[in-house]
């Protein structure tokens, strides 16, 4: 099976984050191919397809603006600025949201993703308005790009899983929190640079993700609260645990409180500090959900 294959199945099958991923890329693609041939025809000069993003479609720092451009805090977490932006974007959503998925289905990762990229665009637009510093940007200024719900997936797959451990070139196995942490603290360092409303996206979205788990673990599952608003059907049950394409005819499923001890575990002291009578919880759970 090719790659492309590969993906058309996942998307096929109901995969949300390979959902997201393909978005993402067909948005990019379908803006920037004809704006790179207006580009060469202009002579070198950017057009109306590039201007048309950036004005509709981008989300505009201005409060005074918003209220005829209301489908911005939700287009501009699909758009990005270069291959770099939404291949490091993609890049991370991939590999932390294969990680989220394991342990919590992919049920959950579309919701995440748009709460955290709303999260930032408030937080963004809130500090554009109300701080002195960008008094003079906030007319001129917008935002774009995933990073923000990137962020709240990390931050959440970091939250619930501290103690997991990610192998990074030329430094090694370096455990979730800390690359959270990092990213959090230089996130908030770099807004003083040339990127500002950008970085604190980032920080609405981290914070988005790190309460979504909190209190997921409370019993209080966003997602399916905002999922049950729309549709009609059994309520989502708090927090269940996924990890693989589980039989739907199989075990008893344990009880909800066995699993909440075993994902406590896991925050505490990671995945391998399980015995075997807590793995066979885990899997048991895994497969009593589809």
């Amino acid at each position: 099976m090719t790659l492309w294959d590969n993906i058309t199945y996942r998307i096929r099958s109901g995969s949300r984050l390979y959902l997201l991923i393909t978005i993402n890329v067909a948005v990019f693609l379908a803006i920037n191919i004809p704006a790179v041939i207006e580009w060469m025809v202009n002579g070198g000069h950017s057009g109306y397809i590039s201007y048309f993003a950036n004005e509709y479609l981008d989300l505009p720092a201005d409060i005074h603006k918003l209220p005829t451009h209301f489908w911005t805090p939700l287009t501009y977490m699909f758009m990005h600025d270069g291959i770099w932006h939404i291949a490091v974007n993609m890049l991370w959503l991939y590999w932390m949201g294969q990680i989220f998925i394991e342990y919590l289905g992919d049920k959950r990762v579309l919701g995440l993703y748009l709460m955290g990229g709303l999260a930032g665009a408030l937080l963004y637009v809130a500090s554009f308005n109300l701080l002195p510093a960008f008094r003079d940007l906030v007319h001129v200024s917008v935002l774009l790009g995933a990073s923000g719900s990137v962020m709240a997936i990390t931050a959440a797959t970091a939250t619930l899983l501290p103690n997991y451990e990610i192998s990074i070139i030329l430094i090694g196995p370096v455990k979730l929190k800390w690359v959270a942490l990092f990213l959090v603290i230089l996130d908030f360092l770099m807004i003083v640079q040339s990127n500002p409303g950008g970085e604190i996206a980032h920080l609405g979205g981290a914070l988005l993700g790190f309460v979504y788990i909190k209190r997921l673990q409370k019993g209080s599952d966003w997602v399916a609260t905002i999922s049950n608003v729309f549709k009609r059907g059994p309520k989502m049950s708090n927090l269940k645990v996924v990890a693989g394409n589980g039989a739907k005819k199989g075990p008893v499923k344990p009880r909800q409180e066995e699993i909440d001890r075993v994902l406590d575990k896991i925050s505490v002291s990671g995945y391998d500090s399980l015995n075997k009578e807590e793995k066979e919880i885990l899997f048991r759970a895994s497969k009593n959900e589809n």
